[in-house]
C-alpha cells in the first residue's frame, strides 16, 4: 500500500518540552484524514515536521514516498499546506502572489488553473487588490489558494477556518471535497470537530505528543457508543441523581448513559419526585463526546 504521508517514530524536543514523544502515522493516498487534539497536542510541530520547516530530533517522515529531509525538494513539491498563521506579503496583488507562488515550484503559465482556484474561493474580484488591503478572511483565502496553486496531490489544512465567516467554511469544504474526489490526500486539523466528524474517513487524536487514538471516524463513534439524556425539570433533582449528571448553563441536566435502557432509570426518581419535565431530548454521541473522554482517559505525558 503507498502512503500519502508516513512517518515513523518521530519526536521532537524544544528545551525541556517534550513536543512529539514517538508518533506512528500512516495516511493513505486519496484519503481526508483527521488530526485532532488540544492545543499543544503536537499537531502543529507534526505539520512543521511534514513541510520541511522543522527537524525531527528522530524519526522519519515521508511524503508520497519522498523523505522530507533527504529528498526535501520532491517532498514539498509533493505538498500544500495552508498554516494556522495569516502570513502574506504586504507588497503584491493577490494574483501576483499566486503567480510568484506558481514560480517557487518551476511553474510558468499557470494563470488558467490559478484563475480556476480563486473563482473556487470567491477571489476572483479581488485578483488586482494588494493583500494588505484584504480582510482577514480574504487572506484565509489566499493562503488556501497558494497551497494549491501547484496542484499537490497532498494537502495539509491547519486550523484553515479559523476566525472566518460561514459563507467562506462552506465555500472552502465545498472546493477541498471536490479536491479529494478528484484524488488529493487531504489532512485537516480544526477545532470545529462537526467538520471533522462530517469530512473526515479517518481520525488520529494527539495528546501530549503521542497519538491516542487511530481510527476509522465511524468506528471511533462506535466504539464510545452509549447515549446522552438531556433533562430540564421544574425544581431541583434528587441529590443522588442530580450529582450523576452534568447541568448546562440552561439549566438542564445531561446524563451519559451506557444504553437507551438507562432512560428509565433517570426517569423513575423524577416522577418519584413529583418533578414536572419540561425537556428531554434523548442524543447519540457526536465527534465531541468522544473526544473529551479519549482526552479523559489518555495519559497527560509522553515517553522522552
Amino acid at each position: 500500500m503507498k502512503y500519502a504521508i508516513q512517518a515513523s517514530e518521530v519526536k521532537k524536543r524544544f528545551g525541556t518540552l517534550q513536543a512529539l514523544g514517538g508518533v506512528d502515522l500512516a495516511v493513505e493516498e486519496g484519503e481526508f484524514f483527521g488530526l485532532l487534539g488540544p492545543n499543544g497536542a503536537g499537531k502543529t510541530t507534526l505539520i512543521s515536521i511534514i513541510a520541511g520547516l522543522t527537524r525531527a530530533d528522530a524519526g522519519s517522515v515521508r511524503v508520497m514516498g519522498y523523505d522530507v529531509v533527504a529528498d526535501y525538494r520532491l517532498a514539498r513539491r509533493n505538498l500544500g499546506v495552508v498554516p494556522q498563521e495569516l502570513v502574506f506579503d504586504p507588497f503584491f496583488t493577490v494574483r501576483e502572489t499566486l503567480r510568484i507562488q506558481s514560480g517557487y515550484f518551476g511553474l510558468r503559465g499557470n494563470d488558467k488553473w490559478i484563475d480556476e482556484v480563486m473563482e473556487h474561493l470567491d477571489l476572483t474580484d479581488k485578483a488586482d487588490v494588494n493583500t494588505r488591503a484584504l480582510s482577514g478572511g480574504m487572506k484565509r483565502r489566499v493562503l488556501v489558494a497558494q497551497a494549491l496553486v501547484h496542484k499537490p496531490p497532498v494537502i495539509v489544512l491547519d486550523e484553515p477556518t479559523a476566525g472566518v465567516d460561514v459563507e467562506l467554511r462552506q465555500t472552502l469544504w465545498q472546493f477541498i471535497a471536490r479536491l479529494n474526489r478528484a484524488g488529493h490526500t487531504i489532512v485537516l486539523t480544526t477545532h470545529y470537530l462537526e467538520e471533522a466528524e462530517s469530512l473526515c474517513n479517518r481520525i488520529a487524536m494527539l495528546k501530549g505528543g503521542a497519538v491516542v487514538a487511530l481510527d476509522k471516524t465511524a468506528d471511533l463513534l462506535k466504539r464510545h457508543a452509549g447515549a446522552f439524556l438531556r433533562l430540564k425539570v421544574r425544581g431541583e433533582l434528587p441529590a443522588d441523581l442530580a450529582a450523576r449528571a452534568i447541568r448546562d448553563a440552561g439549566g438542564a441536566y445531561r446524563f451519559q448513559l451506557a444504553n437507551y435502557d438507562e432512560v428509565e432509570a433517570v426517569l423513575a426518581p423524577v416522577r418519584a419526585a413529583g418533578l414536572h419535565i419540561e425537556e428531554l431530548q434523548v442524543q447519540t454521541p457526536d465527534l465531541e463526546d468522544v473526544f473529551v473522554q479519549v482526552m479523559a482517559d489518555a495519559p497527560r505525558q509522553v515517553r522522552a
